[in-house]
């Protein structure tokens, strides 16, 4: 999943919740700037912040690494 893709995920969840982003910050104990510049994909959360939302949301969020090829 795309970066863009990602951030529209959760803020279509959270709105599809009624979930307003102060509620979320303090649910998921994310800071209420962060999740801000998060949505308005401004902001480069760490893989610990997507969690937590994720979590708040009921979302579960997977990570996948790829190799790079060998040149």
């Amino acid at each position: 999943m795309h970066f863009n893709n990602l951030i529209n995920s959760i803020k279509e969840r959270r709105e599809m919740l009624k979930v307003t982003q102060e509620t979320l910050a303090e649910l998921s104990g994310v800071g209420l700037r962060t999740l801000k510049q998060f949505e308005s994909g401004k902001g480069n959360p760490t893989a610990e912040t997507l969690n937590k939302l994720g979590d708040a949301l009921g979302m579960e969020l997977t990570f996948q690494v790829k190799k790079t090829k060998p040149e």
